[in-house]
């Protein structure tokens, strides 16, 4: 019998699953079924800041919960920081290019972009950090899959577009990008590029094959990265930017290097700093960072999207 592994029904959702079934595949043996799960967030054409935290996650959940599918793979970024209840994250694979990209009419670069340029984007982060540019962009809210913010540019509806790299990449259309954005001038979202793989605590036997998948430096990395939006008490819509590296030490061991960031929606706050920690306190270095953002007025901002 095969496994079922619950997916979204967009062609970003569903290559992600399919990358996850054939790595299951190829290291267990075991066949995976794509089972459709439509959540709130495909049905609706509201802002994501709109419609909530986990908008894409918890019809998943509910499919796991009733047993309707076996795991589910969900994009990390779009989960609630807080546990669920009965599920656990058996794996999180090693992590696609965390960074932001733009596509834009003519290949330009941001640099390149001038006043009145129309940048469409639906993140709160994104269009903070582009107006912390001070380069008068016009920033065009948008909803909708890869495919339709790519028209948009194609047809000159929009300038350009910021997009995730790690989707594009896996949707194949990395040669679209006119420049991946460096994270001092972008800093991406907590667990941005990071799959979860999830399924019941109770499925032990599960929990154990799917383990296959998972790697221990991406892992250290997430939890650092949502830690720190835990601690800020902020949703994954919320103007606050994260992004931890995880190298090795001259004497072998591992450490996490960390860098956070809130952000007024206009730019006009922007507040970015960073720490250090060990692997094994991954989660700790996220809390002592978010600790000292608040401590230096982050706070103030973050009340203004809560």
């Amino acid at each position: 019998m095969s496994l079922r592994l619950g997916t979204r029904g967009s062609a970003l959702a569903r290559a992600q699953s399919h990358t996850v079934a054939a790595a299951v595949t190829a290291a267990t043996g075991e066949t995976v079924e794509l089972v459709e799960i439509v959540t709130d967030g495909d049905r609706s054409s509201a802002p994501v800041q709109q419609l909530g935290v986990g908008v894409f996650v918890s019809a998943l959940r509910e499919a796991l919960h009733a047993k309707e599918i076996d795991f589910a793979v969900h994009s990390y970024k779009d989960l609630p920081t807080s546990p669920a209840d009965g599920l656990t994250i058996a794996a999180v694979p090693v992590r696609d290019d965390p960074r932001d990209a733009l596509v834009a009419r003519g290949g330009s670069h941001l640099a390149e972009l001038g006043p009145g340029t129309r940048v469409g984007t639906g993140a709160p982060r994104r269009v903070a950090q582009l107006h912390a540019l001070g380069r008068g962009l016009d920033c065009v809210p948008i909803r909708g899959n890869v495919d339709t913010r790519l028209r948009m540019v194609a047809d000159g509806q929009l300038d350009a577009v910021v997009l995730a790299t790690a989707g594009l990449r896996r949707l194949g259309r990395a040669a679209e990008i006119t420049e991946v954005l460096d994270p001092m001038l972008m800093l991406p979202a907590p667990a941005q590029g990071a799959l979860a793989v999830e399924c019941r605590t109770g499925a032990a036997n599960l929990v154990e094959l799917l383990g296959c998948l998972d790697d221990v430096h991406t892992r250290a990395a997430i939890a650092a990265e949502r830690s720190l939006l835990a601690a800020l008490e902020a949703g994954c819509s919320a103007p606050v930017a994260a992004l931890a590296d995880v190298s090795e030490t001259d004497d072998g061991a591992w450490d996490i290097y960390l860098r956070g960031a809130v952000f007024s929606l206009d730019g006009g706050f922007a507040l970015r700093l960073s720490a250090t920690g060990t692997l094994t306190d991954a989660s700790g270095v996220g809390s002592r960072l978010a600790a000292e953002l608040l401590a230096e007025g982050a706070d103030h901002v973050l009340g203004e999207h809560a």
